[in-house]
C-alpha cells in the first residue's frame, strides 16, 4: 500500500511542536471556520493568515474523567500526525472536538472518518462557522 498523494504539492508539511495551537483565541477563530461534523468528532478548519498546517484538540468534561479524555486526546494526536502532513489544508488551522463514544470507536474507523472529513474540507463541504454569541440589551 502507497502513501496517500498529497493534494497541495510543493507545500511544507511536516508536523512539528509549533503546529500545536494553545492560544484560546486561535480556538475561537477555528470555531469560526468550516466545520465539518463525523460520529467520533468534529473537524473545524480556517485559514490562518500563512502560519502553516497547525492543529488543536478539544475534549470536554463532558465526555468522561481526565483518563478518558487523556486518552481520547492521545488518539486525536496519533490521527493528525498520520493524517495532516498529506491530507490537511496548507496555512489553515485544524482543530478536533471530541464527541460522546469517540474514544471507544475503532482507531482504523476514526482514521477514516478524519480522511473522510480533510477530503470534505478541502472541498469546502461542510457547515459555515458560529458566529459569536450576542448579547440581549436589557
Amino acid at each position: 500500500m502507497s502513501a496517500p498523494v498529497p493534494p497541495f504539492p510543493g507545500v511544507d508539511r511536516r508536523i512539528t511542536a509549533r503546529n500545536v495551537m494553545t492560544a484560546r483565541a486561535d480556538f475561537l477563530a477555528a470555531n469560526r471556520g468550516l466545520r465539518v461534523p463525523m460520529p467520533g468528532f468534529v473537524l473545524l478548519a480556517r485559514p490562518n493568515e500563512g502560519r502553516g498546517v497547525r492543529y488543536g484538540i478539544t475534549v470536554t468534561k463532558k465526555i468522561g474523567n481526565a483518563v478518558v479524555r487523556n486518552r481520547m486526546k492521545r488518539r486525536f494526536r496519533e490521527l493528525l500526525w498520520q493524517h495532516l502532513p498529506a491530507l490537511g489544508l496548507p496555512d489553515h488551522d485544524h482543530v478536533l472536538i471530541g464527541r460522546e463514544g469517540g474514544v471507544e470507536r475503532d482507531f482504523a474507523r476514526l482514521s477514516e472518518e478524519l480522511a473522510t472529513a480533510l477530503g470534505r474540507a478541502a472541498r469546502g463541504e461542510g457547515q459555515r462557522g458560529r458566529t459569536p454569541r450576542r448579547r440581549r440589551s436589557r
